[in-house]
């Protein structure tokens, strides 16, 4: 298994464009809330009441990440735990939540491929699609430098 630092670099280079970084910063947040909302919308009438397939996700990508690195893995269960929050937020509009969140989730992506287009490298999950679980990660490992905190 790739280290941390692997995942992180290998992520890096095709993310070297500063338009591309700024649509990064914004649309993956999109796309975490609004995948969370997806999949909160799901029934599931058989699980618990917190139980769903958003939740399954984090449990999922926390344990994924919780082999990378347990300061990083802290530090995404407090960022998935505010998108998913988001995500319940985000169902108490007029609209279905499903509707708004596959509507957020088309348009970051929109964006994202935007980013890449000017960046001039496809994306990192073309390659492997694990990457899609490192790109919340990669924006996380810029908060904890700024803040000093070693992962």
């Amino acid at each position: 298994m790739k280290t941390t630092q692997q995942w992180l670099d290998q992520y890096g280079e095709s993310h070297t464009n500063p338009t591309n970084k700024l649509i990064h910063w914004i649309c993956i947040p999109a796309i975490v809330v609004s995948l969370l909302g997806v999949l909160s919308a799901v029934p599931m009438p058989w699980a618990a009441q917190h139980i769903n397939l958003a939740t399954v996700l984090l449990a999922f990508s926390l344990g994924f990440y919780s082999l990378l690195s347990m300061r990083l893995m802290l530090g995404m269960l407090v960022v998935g735990s505010g998108c998913y929050a988001a995500a319940v937020a985000l169902g108490s509009l007029s609209i279905p939540l499903w509707i708004t969140s596959l509507t957020i989730f088309a348009v970051a992506w929109v964006f994202q491929f935007i980013g890449h287009k000017v960046e001039g490298k496809k994306p990192s999950f073309f390659v492997d699609l694990q990457f899609l679980l490192i790109g919340p990660l990669w924006l996380l490992s810029f908060v904890y430098k700024k803040l000093g905190i070693a992962y």
